[in-house]
């Protein structure tokens, strides 16, 4: 965006470039950016969701918020067979994207609050998303959040849930290390190795 506010040209020349030179192309930020959601029906269990959300997205500039990826709906599905792991329980999204998650949450918990950073997708939320969900009114900065909840350790238990979703064998020890490194106690979840999206899927439980 330009400072005026207008959506700059996607086709963006370098300083010093004739315009008739057209050998050397730069792509603004405006030529990956895809605003055309779709309003779109999830079923998990018993309960069916509505959001606006795109079909793929770009990764340049980290634009992949703007869908629903694979580990969301893993993680839908286990909190939907399990809900009564977030009953009158405060739940934290974090890296919410559309809020897919945070939205299912929102029908268990006593209170969520979704997370984001990129200036796209909190820009989606504020038209759309909380729009359709009205109870949802809350998107602070991912990284502000994560900073709070380190905050808690030896204060409070916090217990994350994560849908993991293997990509390379070499991803999978990393995030398991990195965890213990951290101190954090990091176990798998009996019976959630699923196949999803043709790729292998599993729920971890870390307690901060």
């Amino acid at each position: 965006m330009s400072e005026n506010g207008q959506r700059e040209d996607p086709l963006i020349k370098p300083n010093g470039v004739d315009s008739d030179d057209d050998d050397t192309v730069c792509l603004g930020e405006s030529f990956f950016i895809n605003d055309n959601y779709e309003l779109t029906t999830f079923t998990f269990g018993s309960h069916v969701l509505q959001l606006l959300c795109l079909q793929s997205a770009s990764t340049d500039f980290d634009l992949t918020g703007q869908l629903v990826w694979p580990g969301a709906r893993l993680l839908n599905e286990y909190l939907s067979n399990n809900a009564e792991i977030l009953q009158g329980c405060s739940a934290i999204e974090l890296g919410s994207g559309v809020g897919i998650t945070g939205i299912l949450c929102s029908k268990f918990c006593r209170a969520v609050m979704l997370t984001d950073h990129n200036d796209e997708v909190l820009k989606a939320w504020l038209q759309y998303v909380i729009f359709l969900h009205k109870h949802l009114n809350s998107v602070p900065l991912l990284f502000n959040t994560v900073q709070q909840l380190l905050c808690l350790r030896g204060k409070k238990q916090c217990r994350f849930i994560l849908a993991y979703v293997s990509r390379s064998k070499m991803m999978d020890v990393m995030v398991t290390n990195e965890a213990i490194q951290h101190g954090l106690k990091i176990h798998e979840v009996d019976g959630t190795r699923c196949v999803i999206a043709n790729l292998e899927g599993v729920i971890y439980e870390i307690i901060l």
